[in-house]
């Protein structure tokens, strides 16, 4: 996938930013080492459990017919999406919605955010890469990440915005209370828009329970299908979090062209 240009970091910058500490941003920073994963073992544990996240993804996507109202807890362990967390949100207990939504939501996120202190903007030119408008917004977002950190993890506590908190030198203190934060407001948020909408929601589970088999057979076509287009298009979240480490060596090592 094409580098977005104009990022203005060349590679001599981003090979110092491997081995020297940043420089702090803000009072929360922390002086961190970019020095990469402490040990194979370490790095090999964090992407392998990002892995099976993604794959836990796929299968709640896949089946999400059979197991939206037979297995609510499970579909939402599995992948805790904004629509899969309103969908059952209905035929769960408040402690189990939030509990197991909580969990599932925030589990991935001290992992990426964990990779981005381990590699620093190296980090960022990877999402770029693979992610081009998360990258892109990301930039931007490194305008004003030093004097609102803390609003904008608990805002938007995603995959990509973990990652750079941890590139910025943000504290874990802070990560993690900002973070769990914004997990609990938005299953706030998922949980009364389902109590509201609560009507639509149990006719649309209707529907799928009437037509799970044939909505089955057509989720698990899509799913496959978005994996073979991502791959195509160079994107795969599996194989890119496999290979992170070989990528980001060997964008280091090429030299950049603005």
């Amino acid at each position: 996938m094409p580098e977005t240009a104009g990022r203005g970091v060349g590679n001599r910058a981003r090979m110092a930013n491997l081995t020297q500490p940043p420089t702090p941003r803000g009072e929360e920073a922390e002086t961190v080492l970019r020095t990469g994963p402490p040990s194979r073992l370490a790095r090999n544990l964090v992407i392998g459990t990002l892995i099976a996240f993604v794959i836990a993804s796929n299968l709640g996507n896949a089946f999400l017919s059979v197991l939206v109202d037979e297995r609510p807890l499970l579909f939402i362990a599995l992948n805790a999406q904004n629509r899969n967390l309103a969908l059952a949100s209905g035929l769960l207990d408040p402690w189990s919605f939030y509990v197991v939504g909580f969990l599932r939501l925030l589990a991935p996120d001290p992992l990426f955010f964990l990779l981005g202190r381990w590699y620093g903007d190296s980090a960022i030119s990877w999402m770029e890469r693979k992610a081009p408008a998360y990258g892109q917004l990301l930039r931007q977002l490194e305008r004003w990440f030093d004097k609102a950190r803390i609003p904008i993890v608990a805002f938007a506590p995603n995959n990509p915005i973990c990652l750079f908190a941890g590139a910025s030198g943000m504290s874990w203190s802070s990560f993690l209370a900002a973070n769990v934060v914004g997990t609990v407001g938005r299953l706030f948020l998922i949980r009364t828009f389902s109590n509201w909408f609560e009507g639509p929601l149990g006719s649309l589970r209707e529907f799928i329970a009437d037509y799970r088999w044939p909505l089955l057979a057509v989720s698990i076509a899509l799913v496959v299908l978005s994996s073979v287009a991502d791959r195509r298009g160079g994107r795969d979240g599996i194989t890119d979090l496999a290979t992170m480490d070989e990528d980001i060596a060997a964008h280091t090592a090429s030299p950049e062209t603005d």
